[in-house]
């Protein structure tokens, strides 16, 4: 890059520039003319010069044309107007000039401001291009959030800044010297007093404004440490909870707040002293007009005429003046700018930029062996970790690596992987170092995992097949409007120097998948091999069940899951386990649904519960006292919070008990407590709304085969049933709209698609009812194909940003299975699964070797092991310690044998 801007900016836009230059020199002509008019229409036909007479005329819109060693090219005598004619004719001339003057500078603004665009998207995607590009060491030392505040915000100026490089001065200067040659002409004095009083301005105000600019430096580096401080928060506010430094947070930030509110009025400060002075000089130059002006006019030297168009063009003077201060103070400020995100982009190590280039062809390559050759890592404090290591792994081998003491193996592993680059010896993939080769082949020969995973947002789907885009391989098609807005999208582009790839094209190269099927790679087979074999599809199914489909997007799968329905429970009457299941009934009471489930027969937008809308409103209550179940919910529940309180009272607030009753907390009791003792022996119609409201609440959260008590009464049920229909009519249409009814062969959008295909309750009675419907619904699932259905729903759960709506174990689990989709030719596996408890390791282990070692490539698999004993299931175990490898070979060789691997084994 560019030590100077205005360098970078010349040599990227060198033609767009001249192009509009030449435009400004020609908008200069119309400019100077329309100064000029002015003193002909109040000489002339206002004053009456050259009109001693009622028929005198003039000449309008005379020309002679004159070249130089030509003489008189071309010449027009004009039209001969009288006084009024030549009024009106000057006074249209003068608008035609400021139509034509308006016009340039709106062709001018509008193309520096598309210049200026294009500009800022170049910077921004070389910037961008640059942080791909940065060796490892270099990319962990920056911090993301700064990173992307620099390339978002801090270059933003050099795109107003571009259109204005050199066109503002040449074209503000052009008028200032149109303006000040005007002035001159007509009076040599005012002239000298502008150009003094231009001079003091050029001088004095932009020396003031260099602290302005280092303020401004000082503003952004401060505002560029806030945005990286916030994002830490962010990513760690986890770690800020557990260790309570939240208000230490506060008051680092603050602190930071603090610094930024200092800068920023200090410039404001500066600022307004030097718009001040700059305001108090250009008004003081109208002062010398008028009095020095006048003067001349008393005497005869000056013609009014002369006067008022030397003021009329000195009120066009302090504009360009103002505007020329201004740039050179942009110019300098952005000059700053350029200069901190240079310092921040610019190393001499970058990768080549050959490495990255597209390559949608599947590279081949003899390379039959990864080896290590003196190789010599160290961490970022400088320390050796590995120590002149030499190792080869032939092709198909499967090998076990350790660490004794010290991190060589997981050194290696990165070394492998491209995460750390050597100090001194090289990885090679045959005879070539892998350095030296294009992503395109090392980046898809070799796959490299480890328990440090990052995923986009976006889908478990997006990025489960994140490692197979490597360039477009299927063109999109377009039509119409929109094969129009491609091409546009193509020029724009080329013309801002980025690629020109379409993010809308089929990147997914389906070659490279671990599974093939004879025509080409196997997409569906291989990622569901994948989830399989790290035991991640019963996660993916619960992402399902749990998910609310939109009811617009797709009908056909919302048709499915009502059949889905009716064959589940078609299955269980068949097989004669009715009981597992309670179905939703419209003329019966459900036993193992809520009161108030069984009140609304349906599904509620919100739950309904504490924050519910519905239990919160006037209008529920006043439903419920007409249709008669107000006093009778009120009495129930004051039954129960006293079959609450009896078992509940005097227990911590975390007994176990509480799990039991999950709408019911320690204070909870302490509440009811305390209105039993108000209430004593009297009457529940002496309790408040609000008490009122409580126990009603607590009667709709009510299921007598879960809790017990014998408080709801047959005729209660009864009656529950009966008043549904009544109940919702009695509903204002806001609250009603809250509510969607039970409907066996509509899809209920209120619920997820679990309980959508359960449709009705499990029986409290059986302790094994879930793992048996479970059961049944996998088998029904399967014979119908919705079993993969279901998985896509799954594969569309959003995973939130990095993957946090994931567990620890899933993302570690999901990482290894977006290496399995892919076919490569060596696997580095360093340590992916260090979460996982040994048996679930040990079978995930065996079931990713199995798995790979039925690929037709044969690969070659080397895995760094946190558990060491299940080195016994690879072909050849390589022992570390302190970076230097002592052991290499079988696994029965090595545990026979006196050394460190028998003895960590053992």
């Amino acid at each position: 890059m560019d030590k100077s801007l205005l360098r970078y900016i010349w040599n990227h836009t060198r033609p767009q520039q001249i192009w509009i230059l030449t435009i400004v020199l020609f908008s200069m002509v119309p400019y100077f003319l329309s100064l000029d008019l002015p003193k002909q229409i109040i000489n002339g036909p206002i004053q009456g010069a050259g009109f001693e007479s009622a028929n005198s005329t003039q000449p309008f819109m005379e020309f002679n044309i004159y070249l130089p060693f030509l003489g008189s090219v071309y010449s027009f005598e004009g039209f001969q107007l009288g006084r009024m004619q030549s009024l009106v004719g000057l006074s249209a001339a003068f608008l035609s000039l400021v139509i034509v003057n308006n016009f340039f500078k709106y062709y001018i603004n509008t193309y520096k401001g598309r210049l200026g665009e294009r500009l800022l998207r170049r910077i921004r995607y070389e910037l961008f291009d640059r942080v791909l590009r940065f060796p490892p060491r270099r990319i962990k030392s920056v911090h993301g959030a700064e990173i992307a505040s620099m390339i978002k915000d801090e270059v933003e100026p050099f795109g107003g800044f571009t259109g204005d490089a050199f066109v503002q001065p040449a074209m503000l200067g052009g008028q200032a010297l149109a303006a000040m040659l005007f002035i001159l002409l007509q009076s040599f004095w005012l002239g000298l007093v502008a150009a003094v009083m231009v001079l003091v301005q050029g001088i004095v105000i932009p020396k003031m404004r260099r602290r302005l600019i280092e303020l401004g430096r000082q503003r952004q580096i401060t505002a560029r440490h806030l945005a990286g401080k916030v994002s830490e928060v962010v990513e760690g506010i986890g770690t800020v909870h557990a260790y309570d430094t939240s208000n230490y947070e506060r008051a680092d930030v603050a602190n930071r707040l603090g610094q930024i509110f200092k800068i920023r009025y200090d410039i404001y400060q500066w600022k307004f002293l030097v718009k001040f002075l700059n305001n108090f000089l250009a008004q003081l130059t109208p002062f010398f007009f008028y009095l020095i002006g006048g003067y001349f006019a008393l005497r005869g030297t000056l013609d009014v005429g002369q006067l008022v168009a030397v003021i009329n063009a000195y009120k066009d003077l302090p504009g360009p003046l103002k505007e020329l201060i201004d740039w050179d103070q942009a110019r300098q400020d952005v000059q700053v700018k350029y200069e901190q995100v240079r310092d921040h982009f610019e190393f001499d190590d970058l990768i080549d930029p050959a490495t990255h280039a597209l390559s949608p062809a599947v590279q081949a390559y003899d390379g039959e062996q990864l080896s290590a050759i003196n190789l010599v890592v160290e961490d970022e404090s400088g320390a050796r970790v590995l120590n002149g290591t030499s190792i080869r792994f032939a092709h198909g081998e499967t090998v076990a690596m350790a660490d004794n003491l010290g991190r060589g193996a997981e050194a290696l592993a990165e070394a492998f992987g491209r995460q750390v680059w050597p100090e001194s010896g090289k990885i090679c993939l045959g005879d070539q170092s892998i350095l030296e080769l294009p992503e395109s082949v090392a980046g898809r020969l070799l796959s490299y995992v480890s328990a440090d995973s990052y995923f986009f947002h976006g889908s478990l789907k997006d990025n489960l097949l994140y490692g197979l885009k490597h360039a477009p391989v299927e063109e999109a098609q377009y039509e119409g409007d929109a094969a129009s807005q491609r091409r546009w999208e193509i020029r724009e582009a080329q013309l801002a120097s980025n690629p020109d790839f379409d993010v809308r094209a089929g990147w997914i190269d389906h070659r490279t998948t671990s599974i093939s099927n004879g025509d080409g790679g196997d997409i569906k087979g291989s990622l569901l091999a994948a989830l399989d074999t790290v035991q991640l599809t019963e996660d993916v199914l619960e992402f399902a069940l749990h998910s609310r489909l939109d009811v617009q997007s797709n009908p056909q799968l919302l048709a499915d899951v009502v059949a889905m329905r009716h064959a589940l429970h078609d299955e269980i009457r068949r097989t004669g386990r009715s009981s597992l299941i309670i179905p939703f009934e419209p003329d019966a009471y459900n036993k193992e649904a809520t009161v108030g489930e069984n009140l609304l027969f349906g599904k509620t937008l919100q739950p309904l519960g504490r924050e519910s809308a519905l239990l919160e409103s006037d209008h529920f209550y006043l439903a419920l006292e007409k249709v008669g179940l107000l006093r009778p919910f009120v009495d129930t529940g004051l039954t129960i919070a006293r079959n609450l309180v009896e078992i509940f009272s005097g227990l911590p607030a975390d007994h176990p008990f509480f799990n039991q009753v999950p709408f019911l907390t320690a204070d909870d009791i302490a509440y009811y407590q305390q209105l039993l003792q108000k209430l004593g022996t009297r009457l529940s119609d002496v309790l408040s709304t609000e008490e009122q409201r409580a126990l009603v609440r607590l009667t709709l959260e009510y299921i007598e085969p879960r809790y017990r008590l014998g408080v709801l009464r047959d005729d209660l049920r009864e009656k529950i049933v009966g008043a549904r229909e009544m109940f919702f009519t009695e509903l204002p249409d806001h609250l009603r709209s809250l509510i969607e009814h039970y409907d066996a062969d509509a899809y209920m959008s209120y619920a997820t698609l679990g309980e959508n295909v359960l449709f009705g309750k499990i029986s409290n009675r059986n302790v094994d009812a879930p793992s048996e419907i479970r059961a049944i619904a996998a088998k029904v699932s399967r014979e119908r194909g919705f079993y993969h259905q279901l998985l896509r729903v799954g594969l569309d759960f959003d995973m939130g940003a990095g993957g946090r709506r994931l567990t620890l174990i899933q993302r570690q689990k999901l990482n290894l299975a977006r290496a399995l989709i892919r076919r490569s030719d060596f696997y580095i596996l360093n340590k992916p699964l260090p979460g996982l408890e040994r048996r679930l390791q040990e079978e995930i282990v065996t079931d990713v070797l199995t798995y790979l070692r039925q690929q037709e490539n044969n690969p070659t698999i080397v895995w760094v092991l946190s558990n060491i004993s299940l080195s016994r299931l690879f072909g050849r175990v390589v022992m570390f310690d302190n970076g230097e490898i002592v052991e290499d070979g079988l696994y029965e060789t090595l545990r026979e044998e006196s050394g460190i691997f028998k003895a960590l084994v053992a």
